[in-house]
């Protein structure tokens, strides 16, 4: 039998991805036959209460097409539920027992990181840590680099690196996964993937929400560090790495970690020139009025809300090519784009007619969220008898995933992730030298704008940030594509 541990299963993860994934993999039959769920958290209840709620959540976030009742009794009849109190160890006697014997145990830890100590602790009492158990750790992993190797040292205490899987749920999107595809699968872009093909990088994570209830949380993390450190690196790591030897997970991570480490770091000397912070004042999200940030938190603060950052990757390929990236909350639309610009043609045959000043640079458009989709945009000739030169017009080339795919279901990212847990392929988590190697440029960041005495610039719920940001990058020529 097959044992899927949850900690942290009455949380807001759980109900909104962990399960609708884990029924997503029932239904399909992804999963093993002899598969148990067992969930635990501080609340106290019995199995019978703990699948009512997670029933609830079921009908709360999966297609109602989807939730047929035999399957939706299956998978409810997989999951037992334990009390527990992460911080005794007495505890996690009657979580072993729930647990049985089994050859194949994954544990998906879902709590606060300052759970990681005692729950790794009491899994290890507790026989839960032996050969072949696979732990898999939500973020945040620590707020600084010396607070990361605090807890991954703790993990690897009682589990091995080849046996710990880091979620970054980025990496479990399709259009992420595809960028590989799309890299490396095609022999047509490869050849301009460099600083000869290549003008500039933009990188979008945007979002129009606020706090949503987590202002103690965000308020001690911030932008940089909430969304740049892990999602956002992971994409300029995943758009600038060589071609691996091959697709798995050693030859995938080893790639990530040397751009990474090429990353020229932004400290003190050039902090002012290449990063703008934000923090958002009140103003309109959806035409509705929306509170500012220290509104809505209710307290003073100098925590940013938005970041842009111009980033360099110092080697061979991308000497010379500018990364930019853009992050916030309150913004106005909820985008997740990596836009690569390609240089213009070395020189324009259509110069001296009306299409000289039409000419734009190719660009390819991948866009995660809201909607899966690659776009390459290219010149074309405008329709006309061009009495007067050459019209051009840029058009669009897309390959909607939806419709390219219609036959196919879109998968919660959280099932890709789950099933190579379970199946123990770590290709798309993070390996413990990349989340170093994140937090080592991001302090060099933080670290600038105390000395420089940076804080957040204001701006508008419902705009795009601080004007600044424009700045940052028109002062290279630069737009952002918004």
């Amino acid at each position: 039998m097959a044992v899927l541990l949850v900690f942290g299963a009455t949380g807001d993860l759980a109900h909104r991805m962990l399960l609708p994934s884990l029924f997503g993999l029932d239904a399909d039959s992804l999963l093993p036959d002899a598969f148990k769920i067992v969930a635990t958290a501080r609340r106290v209840m019995d199995s019978a209460q703990y699948r009512e709620t997670a029933a609830a959540a079921l009908t709360a976030h999966v297609d109602p097409d989807r939730l047929r009742p035999d399957a939706v009794a299956r998978f409810l009849d997989r999951i037992d539920y334990v009390a527990l109190d992460a911080t005794d160890s007495r505890g996690f006697g009657a979580l072993a027992a729930a647990v049985g014997p089994t050859p194949s145990l994954s544990i998906f830890l879902s709590t606060a990181p300052s759970l990681f100590g005692p729950t790794i602790a009491g899994l290890a009492g507790a026989g839960l840590a032996g050969p072949g158990v696979r732990l898999a750790l939500e973020k945040p992993l620590g707020h600084d680099l010396a607070s990361s190797r605090a807890i991954n040292d703790q993990v690897a205490a009682a589990f091995p690196e080849s046996r710990t899987f880091r979620v970054d749920h980025y990496l479990g999107k399709e259009t992420v996964q595809n960028l590989l595809a799309l890299r490396f699968g095609n022999i047509l872009f490869e050849p301009l993937w460099n600083a000869a093909g290549i003008d500039h990088v933009q990188i979008t994570v945007s979002e129009t929400v606020g706090l949503e209830g987590r202002g103690d949380y965000y308020d001690g993390m911030g932008a940089l560090r909430d969304m740049v450190q892990n999602h956002m690196l992971q994409l300029v790591a995943l758009v600038a790495m060589e071609p691996p030897a091959r697709f798995d997970a050693a030859s995938v991570r080893d790639e990530k970690v040397k751009v990474l480490r090429s990353l020229r770091p932004i400290d003190a000397s050039s902090v002012e020139a290449c990063s703008v912070t934000g923090q958002y004042g009140a103003g309109a999200t959806g035409g509705q009025p929306v509170a500012g940030y220290v509104d809505e938190l209710g307290r003073a603060s100098t925590t940013e809300t938005f970041v842009a950052l111009k980033a360099h990757i110092d080697n061979w390929r991308w000497k010379g090519v500018p990364f930019y990236l853009r992050t916030g909350k309150r913004l106005a639309t909820r985008q997740s784009e990596i836009t690569i610009e390609f240089r213009a043609v070395p020189h324009s045959i259509f110069a001296g007619g009306m299409a000289s000043g039409d000419l734009k640079p190719n660009r390819l458009i991948i866009r995660l969220q809201p909607d899966e989709n690659i776009r390459l945009a290219i010149m074309a000739k405008t329709p006309g008898l061009d009495r007067d030169g050459l019209h051009l017009r840029e058009v669009p080339l897309d390959i909607g995933m939806a419709n390219a795919f219609a036959d196919v279901r879109r998968r919660i990212a959280y099932e890709r992730l789950l099933l190579d847990l379970i199946g123990g392929d770590p290709t798309l988590f993070v390996r413990r030298d990349e989340v170093e190697a994140q937090w080592t440029w991001i302090d060099a960041i933080r670290a600038g704008w105390a000395k420089k005495g940076m804080t957040p610039r204001p701006y508008g719920a419902g705009s795009w940030g601080p004007s600044a940001a424009i700045g940052l990058a028109e002062r290279d020529g630069v737009s952002w594509h918004d």
